[in-house]
């Protein structure tokens, strides 16, 4: 075994490698070989440090060092300044938004994005490398496993996760606990564990991440839930358009096996457990546990009515378990560090942590791990870093296509699923949306509801019909061609959706148009009765205009014009031809005096 005295680790999440991240790695390796220094320091491709922003990120241990942006040229620098001579490349280490520059020593839990994340799913995201067991058996992989078939029996861990108050992270929000209780019931030949890896919802990479960093917390979870409710089979059900998570979970599959720690008699028991991998073809539906079932067995991803629910008829008719990737990635710390440890953290009906994507019009991009009841404040401002170039927060959109917007005056609301549930939004998987004053609340809610339309499978007829019919609605509103009593007409059939769709996707479809209208009632109103766009978005209402004040006669607007809408002389203000313009834009971009301005 080799003893290292540094350790350069390199984020190989899609971010980061979609960055470059691959090449650093490649070039620390060689450097390292060619300074003899590769039996000293050890190169690791790791899985995403939540800090999408600051990528390609590269962490130098022992020391802690975070790098952001590095790029290939300068990977010679650190490896003959930090690594050799032991001196900090000074113009490459993070500065946080807030706080300015960090002092060379500083670590990456003292960097603002992390300081009030509790980090249990993502616990070896970015600390290990996903592609090597050991690294995970490193970091107490395969313990839980081992306890519950040594120590404990099905019962205990029933009753271990109920009193964690571990609910399903996929967005119901359903008791873990129970969930394997109800499985574990019915006397059958065959029992199936699936874990639910299709992650649709526009903006959500949360389960991508996991699996990317850390598949065999998955395996090793899903390996559990078998012995609990009897099974001896399993299925990852994950999106094909998900290529390094498919390949670091089918290496994870193939090393458990080899260290028998997947298929017979596993650590010596008379326990037997395997796990397969099926790819979905990207339909959203398919997140729907029954459509999912449905795809598992090679039919049509339709839904179907329940009950019977999953635990009584699952997956070829027999009883299953089913639990998405971040649920999943929780319960192998409950089982080894208990119940109370877990139910310490959060609320009290909302325990343990929640992991967020958190994107849209936000300083710090990135996954975000916090307690339950935190405040969305507190992830904007003190993680987020707060909304770029000064604008005002508008809203979060929470729980993707099934969620809703929470204005700022709820800001301060601690995040669980009950009061999010209150406010007409939804935890939902964990997709969070950033939305700043440039906003249409009613595009945003337009494009949400274009999004289910397209995704709907068509069996039932609320969702099928239904909500095509509120995008007809919404497409005339920002088109300019709203009438009195359109928006009446949106919480009419919204509400008669959400009672009448077959599944919790339909049921949900109409929440993103319902919350907007809750909340900002009056920019409907606006887009209908006075024809305007308050925020300036809805092309079909903008009107370009010249500030004659400010227009200098460059002529530079004219110029660069494609519908020849702008006209004037050299040195006097020019004027835009309201019926000609095309609103693309163009003429405010090429303005260098400002004095172009839409309203």
């Amino acid at each position: 075994m080799n003893f290292y005295r540094s350790h350069i680790l390199v984020c190989g999440g899609t971010g980061c490698t979609s960055g470059g991240s691959a090449n650093l790695i490649k070039r620390f390796e060689e450097l390292l070989k060619e300074d003899k220094l590769d039996s000293e320091v050890r190169v690791v491709r790791t899985g995403c440090f939540g800090l999408c922003e600051a990528g390609p990120v590269v962490i130098v241990y022992p020391e802690g060092v975070f790098y952001s942006h590095v790029q290939l040229a300068d990977v010679d620098e650190i490896v003959s300044e930090h690594i050799i001579k032991g001196r900090i490349v000074e113009r490459l280490v993070y500065h946080d938004v807030e706080q300015g520059k960090l002092d060379e020593a500083t670590s990456i839990n003292e960097i603002g994005f992390y300081k009030k994340q509790h980090r249990v799913a993502l616990r070896n995201c970015g600390v290990i490398d996903p592609e090597n067991i050991e690294d995970y058996i490193a970091f107490d992989g395969y313990q839980a496993l081992g306890k519950v078939l040594t120590e404990m029996t099905p019962d205990d861990v029933v009753d271990v996760l109920k009193k964690s108050g571990l609910r399903g992270r996929g967005g119901a929000g359903f008791p873990t606990g129970l969930k394997w209780e109800l499985t574990k019931r019915p006397q059958a030949e065959q029992k199936y564990v699936v874990c639910n890896a299709d992650e649709g919802d526009p903006g959500a990479f949360m389960d991508r991440s996991v699996l990317e960093g850390d598949p065999h917390s998955v395996l090793e979870a899903m390996a559990i839930a078998g012995y609990t409710i009897g099974a001896n089979q399993g299925y990852i059900y994950v999106r094909a358009e998900y290529p390094i998570a498919v390949h670091r979970l089918q290496i994870a599959i193939d090393q458990a096996h080899e260290y028998g720690l997947l298929g017979q008699n596993i650590f010596g028991s008379d326990f037997s457990f395997d796990i397969e991998l099926r790819l979905g073809a990207g339909a959203f539906v398919c997140g729907e546990e029954t459509a999912l079932m449905a795809s598992i067995e090679g039919k049509r991803g339709e839904p179907r009515p329940k009950p019977p629910f999953p635990a009584e008829k699952g997956v070829f008719a027999c009883p299953t378990v089913i639990n998405n990737v971040e649920t999943l990635a929780n319960v192998c710390q409950i089982i080894l560090k208990g119940a109370d440890w877990f139910s310490s953290m959060g609320t009290e009906k909302s325990k343990g942590t929640k992991v967020f994507a958190l994107g849209g019009k936000i300083n710090n991009t990135g996954l975000v791990e916090v307690p339950m009841g935190t405040t969305l404040r507190e992830i904007l401002y003190d993680i987020g870093g707060g909304i770029p170039n000064g604008k005002k927060f508008k809203a979060a959109q929470t729980g993707g296509p099934s969620g809703g917007c929470i204005p700022p005056q709820h800001l301060d609301t601690p995040i669980d699923y009950d009061n999010l549930m209150a406010i007409g939004s939804m935890m939902g998987s964990g997709g969070l949306i950033v939305m700043d004053e440039d906003n249409c609340m009613v595009d945003i809610a337009r494009f949400f509801l274009e999004f289910t339309v397209d995704e709907s499978c068509g069996k039932c007829t609320p969702c099928r019909i239904g909500t095509r019919r509120m995008l007809e609605i919404l497409n005339r509103i920002v088109e300019g061609k709203g009438e009195e009593g359109d928006i009446e007409k949106l919480e009419e059939l919204g509400n008669t959706i959400k009672r009448t769709a077959l599944c919790g996707l339909g049921q949900s479809a109409p929440n993103p148009v319902l919350s907007t209208i809750r909340y900002f009632r009056d920019e409907y109103e606006a887009h209908i009765r006075d024809k305007k766009c308050p925020a300036g978005h809805c092309k079909a209402l903008l009107q370009y205009h010249i500030d004659p004040q400010k227009c200098k006669g460059c002529s530079l607007c004219a110029r660069n014009c494609p519908a020849g809408a702008i006209s004037g002389e050299i040195k006097n203000p020019y004027t835009i031809d309201t019926a000609k313009c095309v609103k693309c834009g163009v003429c405010m971009e090429k303005c260098r005096f400002g004095a172009i301005y839409k309203k």
